[in-house]
């Protein structure tokens, strides 16, 4: 009868270690430089929110910030580059396991770009490519109305199920994006504009969930050694502008978005990489062309608006479009290079004083376009 009891406590208490162990983790970057990593999680209960790190697992640092909730962001500092960090979150008696991460490295930097990622597919490829950060050119969920209720803003839902659907991907990649029209629709969006705004344009679950630089609507992020800049713009389907299918913030030549991106890249580094999450033939073309302007003073433009891969070039600029649901209707870019119906992603290779190399590659990890360009003279 006794050792029965105690396995019967010892069932108990593993059960009770599964259900406060924190598994929903992410990674982002709140500042616009590699030395700080934000690590993010949610608690089934609310509490205090613990971060322990450091080259092993015996973890020699800690940042604690004396709160009480159940989504957390501890921004963490990074010492070391060509490292592997370790570390483990707590909240009260929650805990998660030992993850780790990469550093930023020294020789060669790993960056992979995606968008369309509703149908949660297998990101395999991407993992076995071994990249130091992941960034998307928007559209990450379906909506949040099902999930959370119709012109309901700050419910993060879907973006946890996202989390949940790759938990080894978000915990060991910093990830960083920019805004698509699903990721704040917030209603059904019917045949013809409704009364009430179809998308909440501030993106409050967005910017709740994911902590970025800046604004977190738009935003940029610089690794230095690399020479490198991402900036996430905020473009989507602006021939809705001005009605309650509005979805993106103003983008003439007077408004604050165009303003900061022609400050961005008034003295840009040698390579500028642009996110955003519209048709590129049409963003080019607004603000009398000013945009294509500031565009070419960078390395190249990707987006995630058409379900194809493709590679354009506009007076020897690249626009790319990419998406990891790739058999959709392809509506050709009038300066396409390469075209293809094929789920996909970008995967981006920068030697330090040296080329950016860009591939086209499936979720099969063939490469269907590779091109490399060289880094811009600036006077930085």
């Amino acid at each position: 009868m006794r050792n029965v009891l105690i396995l019967l406590l010892l069932f108990v208490a593993s059960d009770l270690a599964v259900a406060t162990e924190i598994r929903r983790i992410w990674l982002t970057h709140k500042s616009n430089d590699p030395s700080r990593i934000v690590v993010n999680w949610m608690s089934e209960s609310a509490g205090d929110s613990v971060v322990r790190f450091g080259l092993t697992a015996d973890y020699d640092k800690t940042i604690r910030v004396d709160e009480t909730t159940t989504l957390h962001h501890v921004e963490i500092p990074l010492e070391h580059r060509d490292a592997v960090y370790h570390y483990s979150v707590s909240s009260g008696d929650q805990r998660s396991k030992d993850a780790t991460f990469k550093a930023y490295p020294s020789d060669e930097l790993r960056i992979a770009i995606v968008a369309d990622w509703q149908s949660k597919p297998d990101l395999s490829a991407i993992q076995k490519d071994d990249v130091h950060l992941l960034l998307t050119a928007g559209d990450n969920i379906a909506n949040l109305f099902p999930a959370c209720g119709e012109g309901t803003k700050d419910c993060v839902k879907p973006y946890a199920a996202l989390i949940d659907a790759y938990p080894d991907l978000f915990r060991s990649t910093p990830f960083m994006s920019a805004l698509g029209n699903h990721d704040r629709q917030i209603r059904p969006r019917g045949k013809m504009p409704p009364e009430e705004a179809v998308y909440d344009v501030d993106a409050t679950a967005f910017r709740r969930f994911f902590e970025l630089p800046g604004d977190e609507w738009k935003w940029h992020f610089d690794i230095p050694q690399f020479d490198l800049r991402v900036i996430a713009l905020d473009f989507n389907h602006i021939s809705d502008f001005g009605t309650t299918w509005q979805t993106c913030h103003r983008f003439d030549e007077a408004s604050p978005q165009f303003l900061w991106y022609q400050q961005q890249m008034a003295d840009p580094p040698g390579f500028v990489v642009t996110l955003y999450n519209e048709r590129n033939a049409s963003i080019r073309n607004q603000a009398n062309k000013q945009w294509h302007d500031l565009f070419r003073r960078g390395t190249c433009c990707v987006t995630g608006y058409g379900y194809f891969a493709e590679r354009a070039e506009v007076d020897g600029f690249p626009y790319y479009n990419s998406s990891l649901s790739g058999s959709g209707a392809q509506y050709r870019d009038p300066h396409s290079k390469f075209l293809a119906g094929e789920d996909s992603y970008l995967l981006l290779t920068l030697q330090r004083g040296g080329e950016m190399a860009v591939k086209i590659k499936s979720l099969s990890g063939d490469e269907l376009d590779h091109q490399s360009y060289k880094q811009r003279k600036s006077t930085r």
